[in-house]
């Protein structure tokens, strides 16, 4: 699968558009507990095991893109954006990673 921001595939033609294609992921707000319950994890002023966590929810919504992408017979998803969102309120501190970009299939 072929994941790219730019609206065109460079070295390809594209066929067909499938449509917009998504995926989700939610970081639960015990992360923050784990985070600041001791300054270990702190590395040069960054946080790594938060790091680590936006980089596991991240890959489990461009898994779940692709594989939408996939059953709409896509082999490329053109226009990727990645959005963090922070839900608050009653959710507590819940962060909701979104993968989103159109599905084509290319030459």
């Amino acid at each position: 699968m072929i994941l790219t921001s730019a609206n065109t595939l460079e070295t390809k033609e594209i066929i067909e558009y499938k449509g917009l294609v998504t995926g989700e992921s939610l970081i639960g707000s015990n992360i923050y507990k784990d985070l600041f319950s001791g300054v270990r994890d702190v590395v040069a002023g960054r946080t790594s095991q938060y790091e680590d966590e936006l980089q596991k929810a991240r890959n489990i919504a461009l898994k779940s893109m692709e594989e939408k992408a996939e059953s709409l017979g896509a082999n490329a998803i053109i226009g990727l954006k990645i959005s963090y969102d922070n839900l608050g309120g009653t959710m507590g501190n819940t962060i909701l990673v979104t993968a989103y970009g159109t599905a084509v299939k290319a030459e």
